[in-house]
């Protein structure tokens, strides 16, 4: 190992934050040249492509019948209804705003854990979720008083929120019988499979695209997507993860320098106000 193999890891960390808050910007750039599902087809359609490349074309085993129930679902929802409510939820409400509001998925994720996985409700749970969901209703105060943006795209980044945390609920048990990269493709596969009501609409609308709308779609598709989890898992694999996974709270701020520089675009200060909040409230649900 040599001396500078400790840095890569961070750096890896670093790119996906990177890649991840820069899916929020091109989200909200291509909001008036493509409507939500067939922004997420394309992007999806991408994805797969990419992930293929990853995986040499091969996407491994398929799933067991055991398997497939978890797979729906969280495909389904992480994948699909996800792409679908935040692509309409950035139509509605600037970029940083709405990574804002992704932020409670953790907490949610915690919530839905004792729920269905049995884990344990604690007092700072509790408390938590009261921080993080006040966060939330003063971010939607904040958006609905704003001349750029309304109360229900805010409700739909919740949305797109509580998708997220069915998707790692799900993954995170299959993920002791599959590898985290197959099981992506497997997820983004059913996603794909959820967008295509919109096929007709994706060949429309690409159609009589610019170049840079094509650009920013293949885009989102192979860097935020595909590129970043092999990131993200590469980070994961050779570091502390808790660690790790409390940096993906820099994502909104990023977010917000990202918009502000290509977008000219900054959210109401309240939002950043209510986002700590929902920041505040997943940190408070790990305490001990």
């Amino acid at each position: 190992m040599t001396a500078t193999s400790p840095w890569l890891p961070l750096g890896a960390a670093a790119t996906t934050l990177v890649l991840w808050a820069s899916a929020f910007v091109g989200i909200r750039h291509l909001g008036e040249s493509l409507s939500p599902g067939a922004l997420s087809l394309g992007r999806l359609t991408v994805m797969l492509l990419a992930l293929l490349v990853l995986l040499r074309g091969r996407p491994g085993r398929a799933p067991t019948r055991a398997e497939w129930p978890l797979i729906l679902f969280g495909g389904a929802s992480w994948f699909g209804v996800y792409n679908l409510a935040l692509n309409e939820s950035e139509r509605r409400i600037d970029a940083a705003t709405a990574a804002l509001v992704v932020q409670i998925g953790p907490l949610l994720v915690a919530l839905l854990a004792t729920l269905f996985l049995g884990e344990r409700l604690t007092r700072w749970l509790l408390v938590g979720m009261a921080v993080g969901f006040s966060g939330v209703v003063l971010i939607g105060h904040a958006s609905a008083t704003s001349s750029s943006g309304d109360l229900v795209g805010v409700l739909l980044a919740a949305v797109a929120a509580l998708t997220f945390a069915i998707g790692v609920l799900t993954q995170k048990k299959l993920l002791p019988t599959m590898p985290a990269l197959q099981l992506t493709f497997w997820y983004a596969l059913v996603g794909w499979v959820v967008c295509l009501p919109w096929g007709a609409t994706t060949v429309r609308e690409l159609s009589a695209a610019s170049g840079d709308t094509w650009g920013w779609v293949v885009y989102l598709g192979v860097f935020p997507s595909a590129i970043a989890f092999v990131a993200w898992a590469y980070a994961l694999s050779r570091a502390n993860a808790s660690t790790f996974a409390q940096t993906t709270f820099l994502v909104p701020f990023i977010t917000a320098l990202l918009a502000w520089v290509l977008l000219e675009e900054v959210p109401p200060l309240l939002a950043f106000v209510g986002g700590a909040l929902c920041i505040g409230g997943v940190l408070l649900t790990r305490r001990r």
